[in-house]
């Protein structure tokens, strides 16, 4: 049966029910890490972003809906083997995500809240770098239109936002499909990644929908493999 990708779909990750089966979402945040290696490749924001900045100054980070923490203990793990230094804020409004996260940091000596994003501008944070991966296609308009306006505030006149997210298209399903087939019955067995990944997928956004959506002064980019980022900049932001 052929999938409906014409329009965001109307539908709800298994790993965002309040009575998922525990174990099932503790598989599913250790496997984030090898899957985002793959889909995500944290490794060009690191070296686009990250290290430029890291080489001027220590940086403080914030990741908006860190989930199981595989990005943040990722640039922790790439700026010490470089020799650069940031405090790391993993975020998360589900308390789940933060319980594991902090559990498996594998002396990554990263930050961990169970918080909003509003809750850190009411206390006055920023950060140099503010970011987030696969969160923006959770969100309902008010809440999407929330984070980017809490982003910015927190990355001041000097940081960057940067949040990353699928692109929505028919090979980027069929290929997460074909991909994670093989891998259903070992790899990513008793996790959610497989249903959630193409749940995902029909929830994200195309490159024209997210650009009608983001607020004045924010950048869409479309980058390999189906990826989106939505971007803004401040005044002295760049590298």
């Amino acid at each position: 049966m052929s999938v409906d990708l014409s329009a965001r779909a109307d539908v709800v990750e298994l790993m965002d029910d309040p009575d998922a089966d525990a174990d099932a979402l503790g598989r599913t945040y250790q496997r984030f890490g090898a899957v985002n290696a793959i889909v995500s490749r944290p490794g060009r924001l690191y070296r686009q972003d990250i290290r430029p900045r890291a080489a001027r100054r220590r940086l403080r980070i914030l990741d908006i809906g860190a989930g199981g923490g595989d990005l943040c203990r990722y640039l922790a793990h790439r700026l010490r083997r470089d020799g650069l230094g940031a405090d790391i804020t993993a975020l998360d409004a589900d308390e789940r995500a933060i319980r594991w996260a902090s559990a498996h940091d594998d002396g990554a000596g990263i930050r961990y809240r169970h918080a909003f994003s509003g809750d850190l501008v009411a206390e006055g944070d920023t950060y140099d770098v503010v970011l987030s991966n696969h969160v923006l296609h959770h969100l309902e308009p008010a809440e999407l239109r929330t984070v980017l306006d809490d982003s910015r505030t927190l990355a001041g006149s000097r940081g960057l936002v940067s949040h990353h997210d699928i692109a929505r298209s028919r090979l980027a399903y069929t290929a997460f499909a074909a991909g994670t087939w093989p891998l259903a019955r070992n790899l990513l067995a008793g996790s959610f990644i497989r249903v959630d990944g193409l749940l995902s997928i029909r929830r994200s956004y195309t490159p024209r929908e997210l650009a009608a959506v983001a607020p004045s002064g924010w950048e869409v980019r479309s980058h390999l493999p189906a990826r989106l980022e939505l971007r803004w900049e401040g005044a002295d932001g760049r590298p």
